[in-house]
């Protein structure tokens, strides 16, 4: 009587073709579900907004300061004695509530927070002040 001697089982391997499947494939997600924002410059023709956006844009006002310190409002210039009246206005009447402050940034440091106390008097709630950002890349 002859026995089959058993034979050895081959160990479990992993197959490399399968690994390199479910790579491409997060490959493929990742690039995908990425988010890259709009290179600075380009120029969009925006939608036009709709009641719900133009009454939250009514809650806020844009006040600009020059380099030789003259004060605008929404465009067009405004004395810096009537610019709390004006805001004092619109916070009563409208609902106010912020202020976005461009200043040039050679704008000496009183004229700014002369305006922002200015802003504060006049009942708003907060004044946002507007910078540019600017990429490490650029130093």
């Amino acid at each position: 009587m002859r026995f089959v001697r058993g034979r050895k089982e081959e160990e479990p391997r992993l197959g490399i073709a399968p690994l390199i499947d479910i790579v491409f494939l997060l490959l493929i997600f990742f690039m995908v579900t990425s988010h890259f924002d709009l290179a600075s410059g380009v120029r969009l023709e925006l939608p036009e907004m709709t009641s719900r956006l133009s009454e939250e844009a009514r809650k806020e006002a844009t006040v600009v300061i020059d380099r030789e310190g003259n004060t605008y409002m929404e465009g067009k210039r405004i004395e810096e004695a009537d610019l709390e009246d004006r805001l004092r206005k619109r916070v009563e009447g409208q609902g106010l509530e912020r202020v976005i402050l461009q200043a040039d940034k050679e704008t000496l440091h009183g004229t700014v927070l002369g305006t922002i106390d200015l802003a504060r008097a006049a009942g708003v709630r907060s004044v946002i002040i507007a910078a540019r950002w600017r990429s490490d890349e650029g130093r």
